[in-house]
């Protein structure tokens, strides 16, 4: 007989795609609840397309990477974060990002709209805008608040976080891993 496995498992990647303003920030944000209240283990990673700072210019660890560290760590008891300058090195991948990061069962992607992971679509018909999972053969559903007709791929409720994770960890191989979780904890 043997236990559960100890070797580290890569986690299951999963997109959310649209336009800018869609709502896919709203949308991970929902779906992050539902994933935890079903067992799982959650990490996100958003893309940005342009220099950011997440650290304030008064504090140390800005001063300490203005001064030339690659990485600045800060911790305390109730978090730690790591931030890493690039500098002349080329921007990291999703693959290697997700390398870098902590065991999780699934990582839920805002941004990287090229790589091969499935993607869910946030559209909202009222914007007018086009649809991406004509051009986008990774976008594998529409999370729509409105009727969509003649897509190839399944239309999602928006507003409904549940139906969307169902969706998601059926399609990644994780809804019985989720469902045995919830079983071994009640």
């Amino acid at each position: 007989m043997t236990g559960p496995s100890t070797e580290p498992r890569t986690p299951a990647i999963f997109g959310i795609a649209g336009w800018s303003g869609s709502g896919k920030t709203a949308l991970i944000v929902s779906l992050i609840p539902e994933l935890v209240r079903r067992g799982l283990r959650v990490a996100t990673v958003k893309h940005a397309h342009h220099d950011f700072e997440v650290d304030k210019p008064e504090k140390d660890s800005h001063r300490h990477r203005a001064a030339g560290a690659t990485e600045v760590v800060v911790s305390s008891a109730r978090r730690w974060a790591i931030i890493h300058e690039n500098r002349d090195a080329h921007e990291p991948g999703l693959t290697e990002i997700v390398a870098r990061m902590s065991p999780t069962d699934i990582v839920l992607v805002e941004g990287y709209k090229t790589e091969p992971h499935p993607k869910i679509e946030v559209f909202r018909p009222a914007a007018e805008t086009p649809m991406l999972c004509g051009q986008n053969p990774t976008i594998v559903a529409l999370a729509s608040d409105g009727p969509v007709v003649g897509v190839s791929v399944p239309v999602l409720d928006l507003n409904s976080p549940a139906e969307i994770v169902d969706f998601m960890l059926d399609r990644c191989g994780l809804r019985r891993r989720g469902a045995k979780k919830n079983q071994e904890t009640a």
